[in-house]
């Protein structure tokens, strides 16, 4: 009569021991899925406030930055700085039309207080020639007259100068310090082209 009990003990045993690996195997999963919850809130929060990451479109950047090229950018940087002459920013597009896009990327040319002409097809900031090594023709467009840069507001250019190749301050004006979004600090995706910008 007693032979049974022992088998049903080792039956019980095995069932409680079932029991307890899938009650071990839920709270794991539980564990990853609150982990990467958690983490999906903060990359998304990060995302929103402190960095964005980017994809470049159009040429109006080379030889800089190239179609499909993934930026980094800084979106608190300039709550602490002003922008400054030679960084290429993500900004609002401020024009109208129906080639209007939604992000801009441009590089600072202009500061507020500044002179920025073209003449005889070079940029001049404050009468000074300006050297840019990241540009690789000189301006095929129009000379503009001098332009003083008002409060709050900055000068953007495209790197690509040869002609109708950048939409940008030249055509919309001086763009609103509050349109600035960030600035592009590096080039992460492709491998092969991360760089610091």
């Amino acid at each position: 009569m007693n032979v049974q009990e022992p088998q049903q003990d080792k039956v019980s045993g095995g069932r409680d021991k079932v029991r307890a690996e899938k009650s071990s195997g839920l709270a794991e999963f539980w564990d990853w899925a609150k982990t990467i919850v958690i983490a999906f809130v903060v990359m998304m929060l990060l995302n929103l406030f402190v960095f964005n990451l980017s994809s470049v479109r159009g040429q109006s950047m080379q030889p800089t930055l190239y179609e499909n090229e993934r930026l980094f950018v800084d979106k608190i940087v300039y709550d602490f700085t002003n922008p400054k002459h030679g960084e290429v920013v993500v900004l609002k597009d401020p024009s109208d039309g129906p080639d209007k896009k939604e992000f801009l990327v441009k590089r600072i040319v202009g500061v507020p207080g500044d002179i920025v002409e073209v003449k005889e097809h070079k940029l001049y900031v404050n009468g000074i020639l300006k050297v840019e090594p990241y540009t690789e023709v000189d301006i095929q467009d129009e000379d503009f007259a001098p332009i003083t840069i008002e409060k709050d507001h900055y000068f953007v250019m495209g790197d690509n100068r040869h002609l109708s190749a950048s939409r940008d301050s030249r055509s919309f004006g001086s763009v609103k310090a509050g349109d600035i979004v960030g600035r592009a600090e590096f080039i992460f995706w492709p491998i092969t082209q991360i760089k610091s910008l």
